[in-house]
């Protein structure tokens, strides 16, 4: 079963963030587990004013 995303921007940013910091190395662990797909994710991120950064492991505001 694949995990399927909130759809408030805010929600899915706080969800993203919290799996990152608790479960996951980078973005790209955790889309294969998860079986999502990062442009998607990062699509609806960025439309929504945030930037995903690596160095953080974490999406922050523009």
């Amino acid at each position: 079963m694949d995990y399927e995303l909130p759809k408030d921007p805010i929600i899915l940013l706080g969800t993203i963030n919290m799996k990152l910091r608790d479960f996951y190395p980078s973005m790209d662990a955790l889309c294969d587990d998860l079986n999502l797909s990062l442009e998607e994710i990062d699509a609806r991120l960025t439309g929504a004013g945030f930037f995903y950064d690596a160095h953080t492991n974490q999406y922050h505001p523009k």
